[in-house]
């Protein structure tokens, strides 16, 4: 019988569900706007049952999830989402209440380390040995993979909340810590700042300008910290065009010559959007409930 897997990509916007196979072919997607928790579970069971009922039957689930969540087994609030900006979210068990409901297993991370794996398995960060998976969306997220596995730590990193300073008349929007990355370079952060939806600001406007500014800071922080050789940067904003080069010219400005690159690489080579397109994260859900990349 052949083997199905049930993935869902919950963001801050979407809950992009899928059954997918072991050969990463995609059966069946849907996706579920994240409102409350009730409403968006509720509508998660619905489609996956539903699919069960169409013979697409699964005893495994990859949560590749938004956060702050609580990624040690060992903890009492194992599997939740914690304090998070995302407003009706904060301590939401989000695995308890999908395990019990589909009465299945789950592997559970956030979504930018599943995004992570997926590209270093089988995307653009393919055989590396460290690489980092970038999202620059609802929020701003940074997953880690070393030598195959997601960087987990103390809790899982954060550095969409690194603190950088403001471009010169800007004001942050976190909720949390105001002029850090999330805050200045999301995709709600721009619309706060500029009063209309990031997607419809004009090819030439500054807004662009700035966010590519802010988004090499975080580009010069991930090299000189984790010296990844690959920084995968995908999301809904990076999809901007254009925006990847300016990012690439202001992160060269910043290094100022510092970094020397082996084997004559350059930053081209290095800062990229994601082999897998949209579906890095989707494909990050699978790839924490294979026991080995396919």
């Amino acid at each position: 019988m052949k083997a199905y897997y049930a993935a869902i990509e919950a963001g801050g916007t979407k809950f992009n569900c899928a059954i997918v196979d072991a050969a990463r072919n995609i059966i069946v997607e849907h996706r579920v706007a994240t409102t409350t928790p009730q409403e968006t579970l509720a509508q998660t069971v619905d489609f996956f049952k539903k699919q069960r009922a169409a013979g697409y039957d699964f005893d495994a689930l990859g949560l590749a999830c938004f956060g702050p969540v609580d990624l040690r087994k060992s903890s009492a609030t194992f599997g939740y989402i914690t304090k998070t900006p995302k407003p009706h979210w904060s301590n939401t068990p989000v695995v308890a209440i999908l395990a019990e409901a589909l009465d299945c297993r789950i592997e559970f991370d956030t979504d930018v380390n599943a995004a992570a794996i997926a590209e270093s398995r089988w995307g653009a960060a393919k055989d590396t040995e460290v690489s980092n998976y970038v999202t620059v969306g609802t929020g701003v997220g940074v997953g880690i993979v070393v030598n195959g596995k997601s960087l987990k730590g103390l809790i899982h990193p954060e550095l969409g909340h690194m603190l950088i300073p403001a471009p010169e008349g800007i004001q942050g929007q976190c909720p949390f810590h105001g002029n850090c990355v999330e805050g200045l370079a999301s995709g709600r952060a721009m619309s706060q700042i500029w009063g209309v939806p990031a997607e419809t600001l004009d090819d030439d406007h500054q807004a662009w300008d700035i966010q590519a500014k802010v988004l090499s800071k975080l580009c010069h922080n991930l090299l000189v910290s984790f010296s990844p050789e690959k920084i995968v940067m995908g999301g809904g904003v990076m999809a901007k065009p254009g925006l990847l080069d300016k990012v690439l010219r202001y992160t060269e400005d910043s290094l100022a010559g510092y970094l020397v690159l082996p084997d004559d690489l350059s930053l081209e080579h290095i800062i990229c959007l994601p082999g897998l397109g949209s579906h890095s994260g989707l494909m990050g859900a699978l790839a924490l409930v294979l026991d080995e990349p396919v």
